[in-house]
């Protein structure tokens, strides 16, 4: 017989298995939603160029010779070479140093150390 006093058990499993099955999509579809707004840009000024300072690469081969563009210096004057040939090029200018494998340690960092010492600050080695 139908008392009041029943407690009526409620069954969520279903609701929840739904809740996890929607939930499921919704991770997987939104990444992939991209919104696109259409946003009207300014017209920019043409008149201003932004000029890349070219870049400079300095090759020491296993001789302890250095190349420089077109020039050829030794190791041992290469530092004060450098520094009178430093004003033809622009101070922001960044620097790559190729230096051979069988070349000693002291002699690519004094070489690194002469052209910071004349005023680059972006001096890279390369390797391969």
């Amino acid at each position: 017989m139908f008392s009041w006093d029943d407690d009526p058990d409620l069954n969520i499993t279903p609701l929840v298995d739904v809740m996890l099955v929607l939930m499921a999509i919704l991770m997987i579809t939104a990444p992939t939603i991209t919104f696109q707004e259409q946003i009207a840009l300014p017209q920019g000024s043409k008149t201003v160029k932004v000029n890349k300072p070219k870049t400079l690469t300095i090759r020491m081969d296993k001789n302890r010779k250095i190349y420089l563009n077109k020039d050829t210096y030794a190791l041992d004057t290469f530092a004060d070479d450098f520094v009178n040939q430093s004003v033809k090029f622009n101070k922001d200018s960044e620097v790559y140093i190729r230096a051979d494998e069988q070349l000693k340690y002291k002699d690519v960092m004094y070489l690194l150390k002469s052209v910071k010492s004349a005023g680059f600050e972006k001096v890279s080695l390369i390797t391969l």
